[in-house]
């Protein structure tokens, strides 16, 4: 009688174990989720402020790229001053409010071409924990090449509503929004979509949607700078490096909940599994020295691409460096591949 009743309190005593240890596991990877996709969680603990000190300290830090990035602020500036532009906002399927900055030709026509671009639209995609803002001097250029620039916040960033950050999954069919009303105030576009990092795999993801496969947006050229081939392989790495945890244990878990709690499922997210449906061309860009994703993802995505594409790695780049590490090479291969 005593053993069975030993026996009895053992299995309760394993059962209770085994619901704290269940609870306390369910609530590490609801944090996890919140603390990498949440901004407003985000907010509470610091973590872009955290990010963006790391993302920084990895970046390539010498005086001509220093003096590069300069040089485009201070044209930036100049061309804010005196270029049109529009604030416009979009409304996704699930109610959010999205915004973006339109931005017209540069006065003064086309000064950097002899091409006539007046119904060339770029729709410009930053990067994870960024906003519109980044891409402006990515805008300047374009439209001193008399291109129209479309510069949107991504959901959940900026100024445009969301609960959480999308990394592409989202993302790309949001922007399909920013196609329309690029056909709504120019019937004749021709489009350019042009990414960051995450940016740059929404961009890739938006390829490989029936939409652009079939034709149906008059997309004409992808420029890919510093793209994940997926998201699922972003968390791995991150996982281990922000939250010192096993990802084998602690991934396909936060996949799940954020399924469940953000609506979208993070294994569908991924830029190379569209590339192999693409036939939009597409250029691949990256740093040799991109410390965020390794420039070898961008080697993965230019061999499985099914398009036409090219491939630009700039010597001695850091995540999303490229333009401010040789600015003349990267302009002038993007001029070329786009036809511009």
């Amino acid at each position: 009688m005593k053993k069975s009743r030993r026996r009895k309190r053992t299995k309760h005593l394993f059962i209770i174990l085994l619901i704290y240890l269940l609870a306390a596991y369910t609530a590490a990877v609801n944090f996890m989720v919140s603390a990498a996709l949440v901004p407003s969680f985000m907010q509470k603990l610091d973590a872009f402020q955290t990010i963006s000190d790391e993302s920084f300290s990895e970046l390539v830090q010498t005086d001509s790229l220093t003096e590069n990035a300069n040089a485009q602020s201070a044209v930036t500036d100049e061309w804010m001053d005196s270029v049109t532009h529009e604030n416009q906002t979009v409304t996704t399927s699930d109610g959010y409010t999205l915004d973006a900055e339109i931005f017209d030709p540069a006065p003064g026509g086309t000064e950097l071409t002899a091409q006539d671009n007046s119904h060339t639209w770029v729709l410009l995609l930053h990067g994870y924990t960024g906003w519109k803002q980044d891409m402006y001097p990515y805008a300047c250029w374009y439209s001193r090449m008399g291109c129209h620039c479309v510069v949107p916040d991504l959901r959940a960033q900026g100024s445009s509503e969301g609960d959480f950050i999308g990394m592409g999954a989202t993302d790309r069919y949001d922007c399909l929004l920013w196609l329309d009303r690029i056909l709504q105030l120019d019937p004749q576009a021709k489009i350019i979509i042009h990414g960051q990092s995450m940016g740059a795999a929404t961009a890739l993801m938006m390829s490989g949607l029936p939409q652009l496969v079939s034709g149906q947006y008059p997309v004409t050229a992808i420029i890919s700078d510093a793209s994940y081939t997926d998201a699922a392989s972003m968390f791995v790495d991150k996982a281990k490096e922000w939250f010192n945890v096993p990802p084998a244990l602690f991934v396909p878990a936060a996949a799940v909940c954020l399924k469940l709690r953000g609506g979208y499922w993070l294994y569908s997210a991924s830029a190379i599994d569209a590339v192999k449906k693409s036939s939009i061309p597409t250029l691949f860009i990256h740093g040799t020295e991109d410390k965020m994703i390794d420039v070898s993802a961008c080697t993965e995505l230019y061999d499985a691409a099914a398009c036409r594409k090219q491939i630009l790695l700039v010597s001695g780049a850091g995540h999303c460096q490229a333009a401010q590490a040789d600015p003349v090479t990267y302009f002038q291969t993007i001029k070329d591949f786009a036809g511009l």
